[in-house]
């Protein structure tokens, strides 16, 4: 048969679109840019995001635009485009020398891969960047399926350039998941290729010419040669790769010195299983090295010209085989090499038939898909070959076979021409343009160089408009046998009438008649495939294909894969008969193929309500082809679908034994009835069982459904049915759980239902149904919208989108799942600012003392959704921010009229205003902690520290303090400090995106406090990681000692407990003591060497270093500090012990193991009476503490303990933490005399009863009880002796006992708040609340009372100061407690206490940092935050809670002010806020958490009312959303002992505090209806239904009637779903009260209210559907037809069987059947008595006793047609064949019987009794 003759469909004349972006960019190249410029065109799916379903669409990396993608490269710079628009731009350090896109095993996203002179950078869609340096010259790169292939440079010259080829097809990506996106931009520089332990991988790479890199973050690894079973590296540098796929692993080389072509198959194995290979290469590399190792195995070569092929690329054979071609241009000739994969129990296996090469004449070539667009051949795409033979000759093959010629249309060059001059006189002469090359090709299209040297995109296929010729087209695709479809094509292709491949502008219905007209001319010609002319063979070679040794050889040694290729060639198919049949059985087999392939299209088109009319054109083509095939049995199928053809075709006599045309409806029935093992398996379409067909995809998927629904076993990756399926990961632990998983899996989404006829859908809608109320824990989030749990669906995406790992196919396509009422879903953004939200007009800053409620006080951004909802029924966060607010002037009380003593009032009480506003920092940082995010392109805001006041009575004149009597430096040092600390500490964490360019962005020119706290404050958040040693010299090298404070600790924290070995060198070179003896001295200041201290400890937290413990313990508790300032040596003592205590935390002796002298050390430095023995503690002192024993803080041999008392005591309570030592604890003795009393100071037995409680931590009680048994005998004598006046004590006893009592009460209370930080524990709340007042009342009585039974007058005996300080760290420890609970009376106590000393002269710096402290504590984190019972937690509360409280703002002598901002390492964001997933908005709702049992008490559960703070990680068991408003949602936890989960772990079940709820339809919210007298929805509904008598009755004239508007205000208050809403709103229109039928009226309302009241929305459409089916019916019966065909009736009868299922339990529902049984029965009772009305008996009876259809003469005749198919159909009528045959075997086995109605249901077992009682009449009744 001649070719074809095709003009190309030219698309414009091309020139690559990053010259023009260069003009765009600049107007010319950039400088420095080389001359000479390249490009390659590469497929969307390259760049796209795969998500594991081909046959779906998703969208691309950057967009979802169309087209083909350009990667433009010109010197350092790369230009990625698609059509006019650009992506992305790329510059890199050097010249670009190759590029490609590649895919890594365990990275989702394809990356980009570019090589330079010296780097390999990889870069991904997602804008990360990864630089790998390369010390090895690499000559090219290449992808992998599974990584990127790198090829060695021959000697140490590195490449310049390598032309970009684009031989590699990469047509299709791997399927991969889409991950989670970063949008911010991250670098990595790692060497990939450096030393590491193993020298052998060096080695070997070193020696190895190719390497193969599986991660950007690995190591290459070498490539191995298995050739003969031998395994050696790969050493071969001349063996040069020229193409390798991305698809299948094959790689293509030539070698020059052989002269040699080879295929090489790139195999993929583990170590292990070759660890015994006697290779003696493979013996030299240790088996454990290498995880996986990669061979290279020959599986062709050839020896064909002396220079490399210039193209290689993968094509499909015509029976569907894959085919690698090689173009060798010295010989003009495409060589062709088939290829045999096996892609069985998912390994690929490739082997290549030696004697399958063949050649085609070309001079240029590419791989295209044209005639297979949408099949695919395993993991490949069904590609055809385009070939330019000779100069203007251009062929289109499909693998050997030529389809048609190309030319270029003879209107070329209008408009098409270039506009250089030099071209105008070819403008004349369009005839002479000649095709010269070939170039870029991607899909169909390819661009055409011409003589003229321009270049033009041209399309060599036009997919049909029509979407039923392109599924026909590609169902006989997948249908038909290669042989027989190579002969459709070359008809198709050919000089035929397919009008639509030639002609440019055809129509739709051009289209289709003319893919019908190719098909009715084969049926009506009975054509079949031509046969060879020679009936001999011509050679030896074909006599021995043809042989039957080679068919029977081929039947045993095949492994093809292929999906519909069971050959390798035309002669191999013999092996299905198809070949050496007669001419007429090849005739056969091809129209019943065809039959066969477009009835199950047909099938298909029946499961979808858009594709009617496609579905009654494929109707006609299907009954021609069964008119001329004789099959009645088809065309009596279609006759029941479509009655109206009977007036075309008429009866079809059959001339054979008919065969029973597959039905879908029908075997979906027999499941529902019957189960699915039980359904006959022919009622489904071949294709549909055949593979994964694109085609006919949507009815497996349904198919696959209910197979799983209805209990199919699964095999391998079919089912029972014999189907494939798709499942997608999760728990499933019915089979409706299961069933959602596979409509995930195959990505069938909500929208999808919709489009399924509305009894096909209740199945799996009742599946939904099922799993909605409690779905599996573990499912993607795709599964949780279907069944319409959009809460969990985005708690669980929240949690993907953190994960660094690729995101599951089922979270990344969310939209594809949901219905179109369903698009709003997207991750919730709580408002951040007060403009942000709405209802806070009434919200002002201003109040008494301010002025500018503008001015920028760091805590604006404190009013948001979260903080309104928790504080919004009153102002308390008003009041924080007020007291708080050290941005402003205060108020100065003073006389009109000053005088020059009121002037000097004012500085003093200026200077005692100043003294609070310094301390205000600490609580603000502690108020704001992690409650805003900043953008990395802005800097940091940090409000004023105003110290000035003003002057209410004189018009707020602003004062200022005088400097010449205040030292104002001193004064703001630290305070600045603080207020630098405060700004950082509000940044919330940055989730590992902190850049060390934003904080050399913020680092000012010259060093500032204010900086140096904001250091400290990212160290604590932890944010320093990213900074390096070099940042950190540049800092210390400032010579700024505040700055040095802030880096030391600040790096600390960020590496806690990491031992970083650089950063303890940076730290240790600021202890001096530590020096070698050789370093020169250095003076260092106290504070600062104190810092250091501390960051050590910080550095080695609980790691018991022994060395370090014994510098910290031996060296530097005792030790007299080397610095300016002997005072602050306590201070310097303190951190040294509160370092150690941090090194062994909590390791108790196991730290120490055998080393008791050291505890014993410790306990010297504490000044314990029972150590007398001097001997020990000299014989401790190492030589090096004899050199330095001149700083010991020793008088003679004694040690100072009123310098190392409080450090050692931190010490051992730290060590020993929660150990239950009651050793220790007994050591740390409480003085029970009075000579013991006079011996240690009252400040330390404060600090031994803390440390007492901190070791023995599960005996603290929070009673009155346990404090007062902390309470000696001797003192609680004492103290109530003082109660009695007529005592005699001794004063001095009597004042040192009451400073015990009062000091141990403190002390109790200290350890209280520490034993419950963060718990909120009533008991504990209670006690301190009562001390605090008892304290309070001491030193200045207020109306509160304490009670009776506390001591009283305790001020005749303690000192003001005493007293102040004891009650300011009880109302620490209170807030301690009560972290971020905002508690009322502690609040109102907190700010009495602030008023109070802001008036009384007794207030010290001290005294105000406590008071702010707790305020900060109090609502901490903005009420988000608490705190933990960690060690490491305690351990950081007890340094910030030191009871040493400054005197000044720059007193540092007995604790480093800096140390106060410790307890950032101690907090917990255990908030949780739910949020309403419709509408986004944070909403109340009850939450019943379950703590776990300890031995202290048993499982608790308890209501919280979100927002909440929740228990800790180690009691927690479950959270679950409870109460009746909003879906049930459990949560549960496994107890463990860790920290709480930090913002974006992608284990977080929390989501980072955000719990989405889904609110039930008929409740409103907490916010509107918090009694819940609202949601009343069934009494509103019915009162709401009972106007529509008034309505019906009502004359409306422009208004609605009266209560009309109840239906859709009623609908929008207790529904957000937009369907149901505008339903609503159309009841309420003008026009729908105008309708006649007050039936239809009602019944609208009546399931507007089903679906509301049961959250069903989706129901609505089906009650619709159905019911209109129903009144449709009995409109046609009544002579108002409006229906031509009988689909209708299968889904109803769908509907029938499933509510049949629902009630004999096949199909079972907590919550009955989703739609109404009731409602079921009386449609099926309706339909009864429609047909029973209709005047068809007589039809009917004809029928039954011969197949006999009405005549069509008429309308009537045409409804009686009509009517006699609803008959059908209904009663389950099978052929006329089936009957009569049913009927002879009962005559011939039962001749004499007196009903044959049980026989009949034995024999039609689906048959309706009715019609078995109608056939015995007509056949039995006579005898």
């Amino acid at each position: 048969m001649p070719i074809g003759v095709r003009h190309l469909t030219v698309l414009g004349e091309f020139k690559p679109f990053g010259l023009i972006a260069e003009a765009l960019d600049g107007g010319k190249a950039p400088e420095n840019a080389h001359d000479r410029y390249h490009y390659f065109l590469f497929d969307p799916e390259i760049a796209r995001e795969t998500d594991g379903d081909a046959g779906n669409d998703s969208s691309l990396g950057p967009d979802s635009c169309d087209g083909d993608h350009e990667l433009f490269i010109r010197g350092n710079r790369m230009i990625w485009s698609t059509g006019s628009r650009v992506h992305r731009r790329y510059t890199s350090c050097s010249s670009i020398i190759m590029a490609c896109w590649c895919r890594m095993d365990s990275i989702s996203e394809p990356l980009l891969c570019v090589l330079q002179i010296d780097t390999l950078t990889v870069y991904n869609t997602s804008g990360e960047v990864i630089c790998i340096p390369l010390p090895h010259p690499i000559a090219s790169i290449w992808p992998l399926p599974f990584g990127l292939l790198l090829q060695r440079a021959t000697d140490g010259t590195r490449p310049a350039y390598l032309p970009f080829s684009s031989s590699s097809p990469l047509l299709n990506a791997r399927d991969l998941s889409r991950p989670n996106r970063e949008h911010a931009s991250s670098q990595y520089n790692l060497s990939a290729f450096s030393s590491s332990s193993h020298n052998v991988v060096g080695d070997a790479s070193t020696m190895s010419s190719h390497l193969i890199l599986k991660h950007p973050l690995e190591e290459p690894q070498v490539v191995f040669v298995n050739e003969n079973g031998e395994l050696s590296s790969m050493k071969d540098f001349d063996e040069r790769i020229i193409w390798t796929s991305d698809t299948i692993p094959l790689m293509a080389s030539y070698h020059k010195g052989k002269m040699q072509h080879s295929v090489w198959f790139v195999e993929n194995v583990n170590s292990d299983l070759e660890a015994s290979s006697t290779s003696a290469t493979m013996d030299a590399v240790a088996a454990e090295v290498l995880c996986k190792q990669f061979f290279l195995r020959r599986i062709w070569q050839g020896k064909c010209t002396q220079s490399a092929a210039s193209k290689v690329f993968l094509a499909t054979d015509d029976d569907g085989v894959p085919i690698i071609c090689l173009l060798l241009q010295e010989q003009k000739v495409l060589l062709c090499v088939r290829l045999q994969t096996d892609e069985s129990n998912n390994e690929l296996l490739v082997d290549v038939k030696l004697h399958m090469s063949q050649s085609i004449p070309a001079i240029a070539a590419a791989s295209v898909i044209v005639t297979r667009p949408r099949v695919k051949v395993g993991l490949l795409p069904f590609a055809d070959i385009v070939v330019l033979a000779s100069e203007n000759n251009l062929l289109l093959y499909s693998g050997k076979q030529c389809l048609c010629r190309y030319y270029l249309p003879y209107s070329l060059g209008k408009g098409l021409v270039s506009d250089n001059a030099e071209s105008s006189e070819l403008t004349t002469n369009f005839h002479d343009l000649k095709i010269i090359g070939l170039a870029d090709a991607v899909d169909s299209k390819i661009n055409i160089i011409v003589n003229n040297g321009q270049v033009f995109r041209c399309a060599l296929r036009r997919s049909p408009s029509s979407s039923l010729t392109n599924d026909c087209i590609t169902a006989m695709a997948e249908g038909l046998h290669p042989y027989f479809y190579n002969h459709f094509v070359t008809l198709l292709w050919g000089d035929s009438g397919s009008t639509y491949l030639s002609n440019a502008d055809s129509c739709v219905d051009s289209e289709w008649n003319s893919f019908s007209s190719i098909v009715m001319q084969l049926c009506s010609n009975r054509f079949s495939p031509q046969e060879p002319s020679n009936i001999m063979p011509s050679t030896s070679w074909e006599f021995l294909v043809n042989s039957k040794f080679h068919l029977n050889y081929c039947k045993r040694t095949s492994i093809t894969g292929i999906s519909f290729a069971t050959a390798l060639d035309p002669t191999e198919s013999a092996s299905s008969g198809a070949c050496n049949l007669d001419k007429q059985s090849r005739g056969k087999s091809f129209y019943y193929q065809t039959l066969d392939s477009l009835h199950a299209l047909y099938e298909t088109l029946k499961l979808d309500n858009l594709r009617k009319q496609d579905l009654q054109l494929l109707v006609i083509l299907l009954s021609n082809i069964a008119v001329s095939l004789g099959e009645a049995s088809y065309m009596d199928h279609y006759l029941r679908d479509f009655p109206y053809l009977l007036q075309k075709f008429g009866i079809c006599p059959s001339s054979f034994v008919a065969r029973t045309p597959p039905c879908l409806f029908r075997w979906l029935g027999n499941c529902l009835q019957h189960g699915c093992n039980v359904a006959n398996i022919d009622d489904l379409p071949l294709l549909i069982r055949k593979g994964r067909g694109s085609v006919v995809s949507w009815a497996r998927k349904i198919v696959s459904f209910y197979s799983l629904l209805l209990g199919s076993e699964r095999i391998g990756g079919r089912l029972s049915t014999g189907v494939y399926y798709n499942i997608a990961k999760g728990s499933a632990r019915t089979p409706e759980e299961l069933t959602v998983l596979a409509m995930v899996g195959e990505r069938f989404g909500l929208q999808h239902l919709d489009l399924l006829p509305a009894g096909v859908s209740l199945p799996l809608r009742h599946a939904l149904e099922k799993c909605r109320e409690c779905p599996p824990t573990d499912w993607p989030a795709a599964a949780y919208v279907l069944v319409g749990r959009e809460d969990l669906a985005m708690t669980c995406s929240g949690s993907a989108r953190k994960s660094k790992e690729p995101v599951s196919e089922a979270n990344v396509n969310l939209v594809s799942v949901s219905a179109p009422y369903m698009l709003h879903l997207h991750p919730v953004s709580i408002p951040s600012s007060t403009s942000d939200m709405t209802g806070l007009d009434g919200v002002t800053i201003e109040d008494a003392d301010s002025i500018d409620g503008s001015m920028v006080d760091g805590m604006e951004h404190m009013f948001n959704a979260s903080t309104q909802l928790r504080y919004g029924r009153d102002l308390r966060l008003n009041e924080v921010r007020r007291l708080l607010c050290s941005a402003r002037p205060v108020a100065v009380q003073t006389s009109v009229n000053p005088s020059t003593s009121d002037q000097d009032l004012q500085q003093a009480q200026l200077w005692q205003l100043a003294q609070r506003t310094t301390a205000l920092p600490l609580g603000r940082g502690a108020f704001t902690l992690a409650t805003t995010c900043t953008l990395l392109t802005e800097a940091l805001a940090v409000p004023k520290l105003v110290l000035a006041g003003r002057l209410l009575a004189q018009q707020n004149a602003t004062v200022n303090l005088d400097p010449s009597t205040r030292n104002m430096a001193e004064l703001r040092t630290w305070p600045e400090f603080h207020n630098g600390v405060a700004a950082g500490l509000r940044l919330a964490p940055f989730q590992g995106k902190m850049s060390r360019t934003w904080i050399a962005y913020n680092k000012p020119l010259d060093p500032t406090v204010t900086h140096a706290g904001l250091l400290l404050a990212l160290g604590l958040h932890g944010h320093l990681r990213v900074l390096t040693i070099a940042d950190v010299y540049r800092y210390l090298s400032q010579e700024h000692d505040t700055t040095t404070v802030g880096i030391l600790l600040g790096m600390a924290a960020s590496h806690r407990g990491t031992m970083h070995p650089a950063i303890a060198k940076t730290i240790y070179l600021h202890i001096p003591s530590r020096h070698p003896s050789s370093f020169p001295e250095l003076e260092l200041p106290t504070l600062l060497q104190s810092a250091a201290l501390m960051a050590v400890g910080l550095l080695h937290e609980g790691s018991a270093h022994p060395l370090t413990m014994k510098i910290l313990l031996v060296g530097e508790i005792g030790r007299r500090s080397g610095g300016d300032n002997v005072l602050e040596r306590e201070g310097y003592a303190v951190a040294a012990g509160s370092a150690l205590g941090l090194v062994a935390l909590g390791q108790g002796k196991d730290a120490f193991g055998s080393v008791d002298t050291l505890v014993d050390r410790l306990f010297q430095y504490i000044g314990g009476k029972e150590f007398q023995n001097e001997r020990s503690l000299k014989m401790a002192q190492t030589i090096d503490d004899r050199n330095r024993s001149a700083g010991q803080l020793m008088d003679g041999t004694l040690v100072n303990v009123d310098v190392t008392a409080p450090g050692a005591t931190i010490a051992l309570a730290l060590m020993f933490l929660k150990t239950e030592s009651e050793v220790v604890a007994s050591r740390l003795s409480i003085p029970l005399t009075h000579f013991d009393l006079h011996y240690v100071r009252p400040d330390f037995i404060m600090l031994r009863v803390i440390a007492r409680n901190l070791i023995m931590w599960s005996r603290v009680h929070p009673s009155r009880e346990w404090i007062e048994n902390q309470i000696p005998e001797i003192v609680k004598k004492g103290v109530t002796n003082t109660r009695d006046d007529s005592s005699d004590g001794d004063d001095m006893d009597a004042e040192a006992l009451i400073q015990a009592y009062v000091n141990i009460v403190a002390g109790a209370c200290i350890s209280l708040g520490l034993r419950y930080a963060g718990t909120r524990n009533g008991d504990a709340q209670e006690l301190l609340y009562n001390y605090a007042i008892y304290f309070l009342n001491e030193i200045k009585p207020i109306s509160v009372t304490s009670g009776n039974t506390f001591p009283k007058g305790l001020s005749q005996y303690v000192d003001r100061f005493t007293l102040e300080t004891c009650l300011h760290l009880i109302v620490l420890s209170l807030t301690v407690v009560m972290a971020g609970s905002g508690h009322l009376q502690t609040f109102r106590l907190l700010r009495y206490l602030r008023g109070r000393n802001s008036a009384d002269g007794h207030a010290s710096y001290g005294i105000q940092m406590a008071v702010s402290l707790a305020i900060g504590f109090l609502f901490l984190g903005g009420g988000m935050r608490t705190f933990s019972t960690g060690n490491g937690a305690i351990a950081a509360l007890l340094i910030t809670l030191y009871p040493r409280l400054p005197t000044g703002p720059n007193d540092n002598r007995c604790h480093l002010q800096a140390f106060r901002h410790f307890y950032v390492l101690a907090t917990e964001a255990r908030w949780v806020q739910t949020v309403d997933v419709d509408t986004g908005l944070p909403v109340y709702a009850p939450l019943e958490v379950t703590i776990t049992e300890t031995e202290y008490h048993a499982e608790t559960s308890f209501c919280e009312i979100t927002p909440c703070i929740l228990p800790e990680r180690a009691a927690l068991k479950t959270v679950q959303v409870c109460g009746p408003r909003y879906w049930p949602q459990i949560i549960e936890l496994l107890p463990e002992d860790k920290p709480w989960w930090r913002s974006g772990d992608k284990n977080d079940p929390f989501n980072g505090g955000l719990l989405y709820v889904k609110r039930k339809v008929g409740a409103c919210s907490y916010v509107d209806d918090p009694i819940g007298c609202q949601s009343l929805l069934s009494r509103a509904m019915h009162k709401v239904c009972d106007m529509t008598s008034l309505w019906g009755s009502t004359n409306i004239k422009g208004n609605s009637a009266p209560g009309s508007f109840k239906v859709d205000q009623l609908i929008s208050n207790f529904s957000a779903d937009p369907s149901l809403i505008s339903f609503a709103q159309l009841c309420c229109d003008s026009s729908w009260h105008n309708r006649s039928d007050v039936d239809f009226k009602e019944f609208c309302l009546q399931v507007l209210f089903e679906c509301v009241s049961k959250d069903r929305p989706a129901l609505l459409q089906v009650y619709l559907s159905l019911y209109t089916m129903i009144k449709s019916m009995a409109e046609q019966v009544t002579g108002g037809g409006v229906f031509g065909d009988s689909l209708f009736l299968s889904s109803l009868k769908l509907a029938v069987a499933y509510n049949d299922a629902l009630v004999c339990g096949k199909l079972t529902c907590a919550r009955g059947g989703i739609v109404q049984s009731t409602f079921i029965a009386s449609l099926k009772k309706r339909v009864e008595d429609i047909l029973n009305y209709s005047q068809g008996r007589d039809d009917f009876l004809n029928y039954l006793n011969g197949g006999k259809w009405p005549q069509e003469k008429s309308d009537g005749d045409r409804n009686s047609a009509l009517i006699l198919s609803w008959h059908l159909k209904w009663c389950d009528i099978p052929p006329a064949y089936v009957i009569q045959s049913a009927v002879e075997k009962i005559k011939s086995k039962v001749p004499m019987a007196s009903s044959s109605v049980p026989l009949l249901r034995l024999l039609l077992p689906t048959t309706h009794i009715s019609a078995l009682v109608e056939i015995d009449k007509l056949h039995f009744f006579k005898r």
